[in-house]
């Protein structure tokens, strides 16, 4: 149930770009996130568009507390794809 919430939440953000940035990662790995990950993504569906969308185009700085792991696999998923974010992300199970 959980993750189907932020799924949903990620692509109905209110801009269609931040939908696509943040429902493409989500889509491909929601699945295997476990309960520390869903913290961290639920975290960032809760920061306004403009600023999460600065963040993971490097405009401006992200702020410690959301420079985590799912925050770098987002910026590396819409960078280089898939294979790089889950560099970045200790998941569970498999593809």
């Amino acid at each position: 149930m959980r993750q189907r919430k932020v799924l949903f939440r990620a692509w109905h953000r209110g801009t269609r770009e931040m939908d696509l940035l943040l429902g493409q990662f989500v889509d491909a790995f929601v699945v295997r996130f476990d309960d520390r990950h869903l913290e961290a993504i639920e975290a960032l569906i809760e920061v306004p568009d403009q600023d999460l969308f600065s963040w993971i185009t490097a405009e401006t700085e992200t702020p410690a507390n959301y420079d985590g792991p799912v925050f770098r696999a987002l910026q590396a998923f819409h960078i280089d794809g898939s294979s790089a974010a889950e560099a970045h992300l200790d998941l569970v199970g498999t593809p």
